[in-house]
C-alpha cells in the first residue's frame, strides 16, 4: 500500500509538477487546472494558472466563483486531468510501477472526499489514479 503521495511517490500528488492543457490554457500542475475548472470566468482561471504555487492555485480557487454544476462534475474533470497528466511516457511508466499497490491519499488537512484523513474518507483520488493505471488502453499505450 501507497499511504502518502510524499517522498518516491510525490508525483501522484496533484501538486507535482506537469504541464495540463484545460480549455485552451496551459497550467502547471493538475491542482492549478482543476482549480481553474471550478469557475467560468475567464479572469479568475487566469489568476490560477499564473498562481506560483499549487497551494496559491487552491487558495485562488476557493475564493473563484464556482459554476453551479461543480459537484455533479468534479470527479470527471479530475478524471480528464489525471489521464492527460498519465499520459507523460515517463509519469505513466512510474505510476505503473506502483503494481497492485493500494494508492491512498493519506492527509492531515481533513480531506476526506479526495482523500483519508486519521483513516477517515473516501480516497477518490487514489482510486482514480488506480482506474488510470488499471485502465489497458493507458498500460498498453
Amino acid at each position: 500500500m501507497i499511504s502518502r503521495f510524499h517522498g518516491t511517490y510525490r508525483f501522484l500528488s496533484n501538486f507535482y509538477p506537469s504541464e495540463i492543457f484545460y480549455k485552451g490554457m496551459v497550467f502547471k500542475t493538475v491542482e492549478h487546472a482543476y482549480q481553474a475548472a471550478k469557475t467560468y470566468s475567464i479572469d479568475d482561471r487566469m489568476k490560477i494558472a499564473n498562481a506560483d504555487t499549487p497551494g496559491q492555485a487552491k487558495r485562488l480557487g476557493r475564493k473563484a466563483n464556482v459554476r453551479s454544476d461543480w459537484e455533479s462534475v468534479k470527479v470527471g474533470v479530475m478524471r480528464g486531468l489525471l489521464i492527460q497528466k498519465f499520459s507523460d511516457v515517463n509519469l505513466r511508466k512510474k505510476l505503473l510501477a506502483t503494481g497492485k499497490q493500494e494508492l491512498i491519499e493519506g492527509n492531515e488537512w481533513g480531506d476526506l472526499f479526495w482523500g483519508v484523513c486519521k483513516g477517515n474518507g473516501k480516497n477518490i483520488l487514489g482510486k482514480l489514479l488506480m482506474e488510470i493505471r488499471d485502465n489497458e488502453t493507458i498500460s498498453n499505450s
